[in-house]
């Protein structure tokens, strides 16, 4: 007899519930998060385990790392897919638990990417990295603002990155707002090392794969950025065609449409931010040094705007990199931007 558990992860208890083929409750019970105790509630059921549903919550790591140590046959549930039943009225922990072990019994469960533990780590750090350019973002165009603001007069940004504490005195005659200035750039400076050092550690750590000296091949696409699809994709095998890679980087319109009209619009944060932004990076580098890609550029910037020719552009060179990557390529402008079709990227044949 096959079982089935289903597992609703908290920040710091979980819900377990295992069934059976005709969908009867064997086991239920609230337990504190240890993985100890998890496969100690799991162990009954270890031979007859078809699957083990875990959600795919902030906090899963320490679950499936535990559960996949100790040979359980563990799968990643995709939240955003899961469809709850209409006519429910009253749910809670206990039926969200079933409901995951009965969708993966009837074999219609979504599942999501369970990222590799080795590489996962580095992941996390360029994310991290991320993080902190944000943040220096944030102080650089605070400290403009407070310049502007009190004297009068706006400051490029090239000047401000030359700031030095002793300009800043002379610059205010307020003691309060030269210390306020001061500790932007003080902060600026520590997180320009920390991104700094973070980036060393993460090429060196980092085993880089083909696909990263191919992505490199995209105009305007530089250490970084083919750091950031190349470890955020993980496998790209896992997409089975190109729009499902494009869809996943958001890189498409979530939108529905009945009769030739919009009825309505999906969930646009549905995918990976970290490749949507990386794209959209890449789209401003490539109308730099790409000439064929400025002129798609141009032509969509004359039929709508900025911000959606961008995405156009976003959208073909994701789409070229699932090629790059699947097919170990390098890229090809003429045949991203191939006036016979427009929106396609042709495959290599």
């Amino acid at each position: 007899m096959k079982t089935y558990a289903g597992i609703d992860l908290h920040s710091s208890n979980n819900f377990i519930v295992v069934i059976d083929n005709d969908d009867k409750r064997l086991f239920e019970k609230r337990i504190p998060n240890n993985i100890e105790n998890v496969l100690k509630a799991l162990e009954p059921f270890k031979n007859s385990l078809d699957g083990v549903v875990v959600e795919s919550t902030y906090n899963w790591y320490w679950l499936v790392d535990g559960l996949q140590k100790h040979s359980y046959p563990v799968v990643l549930a995709n939240p955003a897919a899961i469809q709850q039943y209409n006519g429910l009225k009253h749910s809670d922990d206990k039926w969200d638990s079933f409901w995951l072990a009965h969708l993966l019994r009837l074999n219609i469960l979504p599942k999501g990417y369970i990222y590799p533990k080795e590489t996962r780590a580095i992941r996390d750090l360029l994310r991290r990295r991320m993080m902190y350019v944000q943040e220096k973002t944030k102080h650089f165009l605070s400290l403009q603002s407070l310049i502007t603001r009190n004297l009068g007069n706006k400051i490029t940004g090239n000047k401000i990155k030359k700031l030095k504490a002793s300009d800043i005195e002379e610059m205010f005659e307020s003691d309060y707002l030269a210390f306020t200035a001061k500790k932007n750039i003080e902060t600026i400076d520590f997180l320009k090392n920390s991104i700094k050092e973070i980036e060393k550690k993460i090429l060196t750590a980092a085993a880089l794969k083909t696909e990263f000296e191919l992505l490199k091949t995209i105009p305007g696409v530089g250490d970084i950025l083919a750091l950031t699809i190349m470890l955020e994709v993980g496998d790209i095998f896992r997409f089975e065609q190109v729009g499902n890679y494009s869809s996943y980087c958001r890189c498409v319109k979530s939108e529905r449409h009945s009769n030739g009209k919009k009825k309505g619009e999906n969930n646009k944060k549905n995918g990976n931010k970290y490749l949507s932004w990386a794209y959209i990076e890449a789209a401003n580098f490539t109308i730099r040094y790409c000439p064929e890609a400025q002129r798609f550029y141009q032509r969509k910037m004359a039929k709508t705007n900025r911000v959606v020719a961008l995405k156009a552009l976003s959208n073909k060179l994701a789409r070229a990199s699932y090629y790059i990557m699947r097919d170990q390529v390098p890229y090809d402008a003429n045949k991203l931007f191939n006036t016979q079709d427009e929106d396609g990227f042709r495959t290599p044949r």
